[in-house]
């Protein structure tokens, strides 16, 4: 079976127990950071003792993939784990799952943490729907075509970025949505330091030029409203 297993983004403690089971049973771990999978492993006295920790990330995703397609095939279960929280959300792991799928291999999901719904649930923005962008893109034409086919959506919005990308990015979105749209930055989910920033994009973008976020960084920007809608097309 190819296991998708989603390990702690700070806080150890929430490691599921399936996760732990699966992670001591499986004799191939692809990893995205191999060394910050050891950690892991050690932590829970799991040993290493007879296992593979391969590196499976995005510059090696297309040459690992067929490798580790063939171990499935052999009998071997293989559990992938990327640096911190769920496979696949914006880490690595698409491209094996669909080899695995079309080779009628059982792809079995390990639930856990993910950074994006940890900030959704408490970030006060709306939950009822949500759409999740990742990694805006770098450059500054590609990234405003997607801002601006967003600006009119009801759901909330969802984006990973940089600390030291944030303030640069602010005034953007604070003109393309608008500068009273509610907003809020959440930085270092689980760690000792998380912290949750609730404001308008306005004051976000003042916050952060101000003071710079560290660690990492999801931020939401809630949809908009039928009444702002409604105005907008009078």
């Amino acid at each position: 079976m190819l296991y998708l297993v989603a390990t702690p983004i700070g806080n150890l403690s929430d490691i599921s127990q399936r996760a732990l089971e699966v992670l001591t049973q499986a004799p191939i771990i692809a990893a995205e950071d191999t060394r910050s999978a050891r950690r892991l492993l050690s932590a829970f006295n799991i040993p290493t003792d007879g296992k593979q920790i391969l590196v499976y990330e995005d510059h090696s995703e297309q040459r690992m993939a067929p490798r580790l397609i063939e171990e499935l095939r052999a009998g071997k279960d293989v559990a992938v784990v990327s640096e911190g929280g769920t496979p696949l959300v914006s880490d690595p792991g698409f491209r094996l799952v669909r080899a695995a799928i079309e080779a009628g291999i059982q792809v079995v999901p390990i639930p856990g943490a993910c950074a994006a719904i940890a900030a959704l649930t408490g970030s006060g923005l709306p939950v009822h729907g949500f759409i999740y962008r990742g990694f805006l893109p770098k450059k500054p034409g590609a990234r405003r075509r997607i801002l601006e086919s967003l600006k009119d959506r009801e759901e909330t919005l969802i984006f990973y970025e940089s600390p030291q990308r944030v303030p640069k990015i602010m005034p953007e979105l604070a003109e393309i949505f608008g500068p009273a749209r509610r907003a809020c930055l959440a930085r270092e989910i689980t760690k000792l330091h998380e912290t949750f920033l609730r404001m308008t994009l306005q004051e976000l973008a003042v916050q952060v030029e101000q003071t710079p976020p560290r660690g990492e960084c999801t931020l939401l920007i809630e949809g908009v409203t039928r009444e702002r809608l409604e105005d907008a097309e009078e």
